[in-house]
């Protein structure tokens, strides 16, 4: 059996998941919600920001993170929102786990 036959048919599991179509199905409700939308992207590019500094000083930013949090607030506040995070959340767990799985399999060269 060839790796990339099987990472390729681990693709395709992975799109036929019910996470990922729970993911898909939120993120095509977002594009049809425009104002929404942008108003997750400011969150996530918020998020990403509070996250660089964190990692580039070790420690938090008060302001930025409490951005962040406010903004999170009113998004969840948001049914549509809601689901698109939970959606995201579960799909990034699978991913998650299937790369761990994936790494703890070779871990014995990686070391």
């Amino acid at each position: 059996m060839n790796v990339y036959d099987t990472a390729n048919r681990l693709a395709q599991e992975l799109k036929q998941s019910e996470e990922y179509i729970n993911y898909k199905m939120a993120k095509e409700t977002l594009s049809l919600k425009p104002e929404l939308k942008k108003k997750i992207e400011e969150f996530e590019m918020a998020r990403y920001d509070a996250q660089i500094t964190a990692m580039q000083t070790g420690r938090s930013d008060e302001d930025k993170t409490k951005k962040m949090q406010q903004l999170y607030i009113e998004l969840i506040q948001n049914d549509d929102a809601k689901s698109f995070f939970e959606a995201e959340t579960k799909f990034n767990i699978v991913l998650a786990d299937v790369n761990k799985i994936i790494g703890d399999a070779v871990m014995d060269v990686l070391k």
